[in-house]
């Protein structure tokens, strides 16, 4: 599961490392929540060049008749994700990459919950496999929002959660937004991260509450 992560990263360097050049200013974040806007990099148009996109972190399917189904929709398993009605129509249509630069995992120990932090070595914004989707509702609202892939954990991931969140390989970047590339075509991206280039340390408990958003988060104790 990946139900919180961080992207303090600079429109500067979130558009390098992305190939993007309509990146807005930016806030850094260290404890985004469901249900907020996330950033993210989406490939649309007939020129299929990518784009920044806010979104609503929750997937609602467009089929919803009530938008708070995405509260339940933050994440999607990639074994399942080509069948499950939910999102087998945004798995072969609508791919996204979901901006951040490390994220949160808890494990059980000492009759208490301790948070950890996990990125990569690089420090660098990367992104999670995700799918987008357009819900209107019945007074013409509407919503696009989001949901992120999760898979096996890799070694330095296991003793802490029994899944992680996809983090792509920025190669693979292009063939993940290919809406024209067969999604079955898809699921050897959909991997644990290395292990090797990752590094995974205990936090504050301050995490725990999404009202806490700074920097001090994100310090190994």
């Amino acid at each position: 599961m990946c139900g919180r992560f961080s992207q303090s990263q600079s429109a500067e360097i979130i558009a390098k490392a992305f190939e993007v050049d309509n990146v807005p200013s930016l806030s850094p974040r260290y404890n985004i929540a469901p249900t907020q806007p996330v950033g993210t990099i989406l490939q649309t148009g007939e020129q299929r060049k990518r784009q920044f996109q806010m979104l609503h972190w929750g997937l609602i399917p467009s089929w919803a008749k009530d938008k708070k189904m995405g509260a339940r929709m933050i994440n999607a398993r990639a074994e399942t994700v080509a069948e499950k009605p939910a999102f087998r129509a945004a798995f072969k249509q609508r791919r996204c990459l979901v901006v951040a630069d490390g994220f949160y995992e808890w494990k059980q120990q000492d009759g208490k919950k301790q948070p950890f932090y996990c990125r990569v070595n690089d420090g660098q914004p990367f992104g999670f496999a995700g799918l987008w989707e357009h819900w209107e509702g019945e007074d013409g609202e509407a919503i696009e929002s989001c949901t992120i892939l999760t898979t096996e954990p890799n070694e330095i991931m296991r003793p802490i959660h029994n899944r992680m969140p996809v983090i792509l390989d920025p190669k693979d970047y292009d063939l993940w937004l290919d809406s024209k590339v067969k999604s079955e075509l898809l699921q050897p991206l959909l991997r644990p991260y290395s292990a090797e280039e990752m590094a995974v340390y205990p936090v504050s408990t301050k995490v725990n509450k999404p009202v806490n958003d700074s920097s001090e988060l994100i310090n190994s104790l």
